[in-house]
């Protein structure tokens, strides 16, 4: 297997050499350009935003290189031993896709496992679509638990409490798993320093623009990210829809929380600085249903980055503090330049360099900011694209996710991020459901 990951090696090079050659080319462009822009403010926030290019660079050299590192690190022997998992599914009004969930579930391939359906006190008939699979299924039993509403960190404990095995995968009521997954994600935890493996989320619903754009947002901006961060066993956030817990890393740390909108996020940092491991596994996929609708989709993001927010603040003071490790604070302060700095600095480009065409009649500016992001982020639909296996028809979608999606989601941040800091009130914003699972 290690011989066949290899084929990847030298398209990497090229692809490193290729987007390094192409972005020295953009930049010096930028550098060269001599636009007569008289106001002092002007000049100075391009330089800035001309050197912020620089460290996007570096930032997407660095991602799709680490990304490399842990893809040759993998192996596809089997685990030598199955322990008992015990899956959890917290639901809250998810009768349209339960069911498809559950048969999901049903199809691993993994010879001893429960799954166990925490009905959170829902409004419709998620209970009842979920207790016609209860009983003995041969490799797996199905349980549903019903309790009153209070969350999805609630029901996951709830859950935790309940379970049988010593691992537990936690996942969304909305989601469907690879029946390789637990296999694929059982086998890290042979080292003992691994607490927690998150798994790979993959579009469903790819049926029209914004959720196809989405597909190539979870396998270039998550996906890879996760991945450079397994190098190092770093990754900083599990995802809701896949993640795997040794269950005394669990025990350890307090289960989840619920006094923040990401709980996934907050319990993935209490593991890291409880001093676990945390790795990556793209081979334990779970497909999610994505929001096809604007509205829906900003709702989502504010809410997440809220609640990373909210994370980060709870462990603020291991931004300045890296007695506990320099991996842990390097974590933190990566999650704000990805969740604050960078989103600010591309909506306020846009508007700068808008402001100059309009101004100065030019907008080689912002043809070419957009041009060296595109650059970058056709490098890396090519790079996930190829590691994941995943279809060829979503690297085109990069030339669009600049000019309209990434900008779109960047101001929706921004304002989460003003609301979170005068501590607005919020709801969780229950998205509604299709049924594409």
């Amino acid at each position: 297997m290690r011989m066949q990951k290899l084929r990847y090696g030298a398209p990497l090079v090229l692809l490193l050499a290729g987007v390094t050659g192409l972005s020295i080319g953009v930049f010096e462009m930028l550098r060269e350009a001599h636009f007569d822009l008289p106001s002092a403010f002007v000049r100075v926030a391009m330089f800035a935003l001309f050197a912020f290019l620089v460290l996007l660079i570096l930032r997407y050299v660095g991602l799709l290189w680490f990304s490399y590192l842990n893809h040759l690190e993998r192996d596809d022997e089997e685990p030598r031993r199955l322990p008992l998992v015990s899956v959890l599914v917290p639901a809250y009004n998810e009768g349209a896709v339960i069911q498809g969930s559950i048969r999901s579930l049903l199809g691993l391939d993994y010879p001893r496992y429960e799954i166990l359906v925490i009905d959170d006190g829902s409004k419709d008939d998620t209970f009842l679509k979920a207790s016609a699979y209860a009983g003995d299924h041969g490799r797996a039993v199905v349980r549903v638990i019903t309790k009153p509403n209070g969350g999805k960190a609630r029901a996951l404990n709830t859950g935790i409490a309940e379970a049988t095995g010593d691992f537990i995968l936690c996942m969304d009521g909305d989601s469907a798993l690879h029946p390789a997954t637990l296999r694929r994600a059982i086998r890290h935890f042979e080292s003992p320093h691994i607490g927690a493996v998150a798994g790979s989320v993959k579009v469903v619903n790819r049926t029209n623009l914004l959720s196809s754009l989405q597909a190539l947002e979870y396998i270039e901006g998550l996906n890879m990210v996760r991945a450079a961060q397994g190098f190092f066993r770093l990754v900083n956030i599990i995802p809701g829809p896949i993640g795997v817990f040794r269950r005394a890393a669990l025990e350890r740390v307090g289960g989840y929380d619920h006094d923040t909108f990401a709980e996934d996020c907050d319990l993935t940092l209490k593991l890291l600085l409880d001093g676990w491991q945390v790795q990556y596994e793209p081979g334990a996929i779970a497909y999610t249903e994505a929001p096809e609708k604007l509205l829906d989709l900003l709702k989502q993001r504010y809410r997440w980055t809220r609640g990373i927010l909210q994370a980060i603040s709870k462990h603020k003071r291991r931004l300045w503090d890296p007695r506990g490790g320099l991996g842990i604070t390097f974590t933190l302060w990566y999650m704000i330049f990805e969740g604050i700095m960078w989103p600010s600095m591309n909506v306020f480009a846009n508007v700068l360099f808008v402001w100059v065409a309009t101004r100065y009649g030019t907008a080689l500016p912002l043809i070419l900011w957009w041009a060296q992001l595109t650059i970058l982020d056709l490098a890396a639909a090519l790079y996930c694209v190829a590691t994941e296996e995943e279809s060829i028809a979503l690297v085109p979608y990069a030339l669009f996710y600049r000019a309209f999606f990434a900008l779109t989601i960047d101001v929706a941040k921004l304002f989460a991020t003003f609301e979170e800091l005068f501590k607005l009130r919020m709801d969780w914003g229950k998205l509604e459901r299709i049924g594409r699972i």
